[in-house]
């Protein structure tokens, strides 16, 4: 079974840029959509950006013109580029399918101070 492994997180001050990696250990192809999640002590796991194969990127309006999704098929890769970031991006960010077909990895964590 295909295990995910997000890393690129750390503290950083608000205005600031991160970027994040997720690795699987097998193919993702066969996934249409993945998806960029964040989950913080005040709200639940949600997708904050996510790509399909033929409809391209999509964001959630609190993201949209700061962060970039994009993906690597051949290796194994999604990745989240965070650019101006404010407190309230502060999280975990996960990766997985959307539907969720894969088991959640330990993601990583992005702290952003004010």
């Amino acid at each position: 079974q295909v295990q995910l492994v997000e890393s690129g997180g750390g503290v950083v001050q608000a205005g600031g840029s991160l970027r994040l990696s997720c690795t699987a250990s097998g193919p993702i192809n066969r996934y249409n959509t993945l998806a960029w999640f964040r989950q913080s002590p005040t709200s639940d796991r949600q997708w904050v950006a996510r790509i399909a194969a033929a409809v391209g990127a999509h964001y959630t309006d609190s993201v949209k013109d700061r962060f970039i999704i994009s993906r690597d098929n051949a290796k194994r890769t999604l990745t989240l580029q965070m650019n101006n970031l404010k407190p309230e991006d502060s999280g975990v960010y996960y990766c997985n399918s959307i539907p969720q077909y894969i088991p959640w990895g330990q993601g990583t964590q992005v702290t952003v101070s004010s």
